[in-house]
């Protein structure tokens, strides 16, 4: 049995990570059931620490955006909820695996 079993509105990926919304939301001009975040690389860290200097909120929201391909604001419009699911999706993307790699 699976430590930690993924949320069924979760779908782990080796490049991301999808997240259902509760409800469709417009993103990108487009309404949408999904959001995919990309596996962060260091420049996207940097960038978001760069932009947002000492807002934890706004480094965040930054980041997320750049991953999901996404306006700020279009993550703002999002039901809060649904944000959690983005923020948790992001740590599980982004937590170590402890399984061997083959």
């Amino acid at each position: 049995m699976e430590k930690n079993p993924l949320p069924k509105w979760m779908t782990l990926g080796a490049d991301g990570v999808s997240v259902k919304l509760s409800k469709p939301a417009t993103i990108n001009s487009i309404a949408r059931d999904t959001i995919t975040l990309r596996e962060p690389r260091v420049c996207d860290i940097r960038a978001a620490q760069k932009l947002a200097k000492s807002d934890d909120d706004e480094r965040e929201l930054l980041l997320f955006a750049s991953l999901a391909e996404v306006s700020t604001a279009d993550l703002e419009s999002l039901p809060y909820r649904d944000y959690q699911r983005v923020q948790e999706a992001y740590f599980r993307l982004i937590q170590w695996d402890d399984d061997p790699k083959p």
